[in-house]
């Protein structure tokens, strides 16, 4: 793809998100700023520590940066050249999110509309935006008491995340593929270890893991390097797909017989609760 560099970007100027093919910064120096995850590099927070949600089936299935105020997700998905997935989704997500119970507001933000969602004791905000063939969503979950600080904590991370979409066809609405650096997947591995040891030890199957024999309190780490060597690795009980979930793979796929509404909301809200 031809870039012009009269348009290109730098990272910092919270212009973002950006498109790695009109940024001016180069990904190798970003090493130590942001998560590389494959299909989005996401920026680090101060004082934030990692976490890798595994699946039941034990592969990596999110990876969160763990504030003080709460936790935040950045992933990337497909979209159709022309915009407007984000706004669709929206009005899934919000109906799905209020038959499962949740108290939702559409709220105005800085790339337009996001969705808020309060259970009893935490609140869940929802923010997208449209890329070039891709959308970017973020989801930042936490108690009631910080979520206007972890919202513009989460708008200043999404700010200045990274999407690399790649050149490879995607569905519209399907998840990009993550990679895990290699530090945080010599990390899974490791952790994926010791899950398997616990659970057959008849141990809880959501315990926390600590990776690379760091505490789940250890302190805050620095850097991506440092929070990547640091990074915790949990485990969770089988739960539906994250296709059915809208902590994850909200949107219906378009290419299904039946679309599917974006499932069971709550399910995800008690386990971030729980955290």
């Amino acid at each position: 793809m031809a870039r012009d560099d009269e348009n290109d970007l730098t990272i910092g100027s919270a212009q973002g998100p950006y498109d790695i093919e009109a940024l001016a910064t180069p990904p190798e120096d970003l090493e130590n700023s942001h998560l590389d995850l494959g299909s989005v590099l996401v920026p680090v927070v101060e004082g934030g520590q990692v976490t890798v949600e595994m699946s039941a089936e034990h592969q990596p299935e999110a990876v969160y940066l763990v504030t003080p105020h709460g936790r935040i997700s950045v992933s990337a998905f497909a979209a159709p050249k022309s915009p407007g997935l984000w706004r669709e989704v929206v009005t899934e997500l919000a109906g799905s999110l209020r038959d499962e119970g949740a108290q939702v507001a559409i709220e105005d933000g800085h790339w337009g509309r996001e969705v808020v969602a309060t259970v009893p004791g935490a609140a869940h905000r929802f923010v997208g935006v449209d890329g070039p063939r891709w959308m970017v969503r973020c989801i930042a979950s936490g108690p009631d008491e910080t979520a206007d600080e972890l919202g513009r904590l989460a708008r200043a991370v999404l700010a200045e995340s990274v999407v690399r979409r790649g050149t490879d066809p995607h569905p519209p609405r399907d998840a990009l593929p993550i990679v895990l650096p290699p530090v945080l997947a010599e990390q899974v591995a490791a952790a994926q270890e010791q899950m398997q040891a616990e659970q057959s030890a008849a141990q809880q199957p959501e315990s926390s893991v600590p990776a690379g024999g760091q505490s789940a309190d250890a302190p805050p780490a620095g850097g991506a390097i440092d929070q990547l060597a640091a990074a915790t690795v949990y485990g969770e009980e089988p739960a539906p797909s994250r296709d059915d979930e809208p902590g994850h793979d909200v949107e219906p796929d378009p290419e299904d017989e039946a679309p599917r509404s974006s499932g069971s909301a709550m399910q995800r809200f008690r386990r971030n609760r729980r955290q």
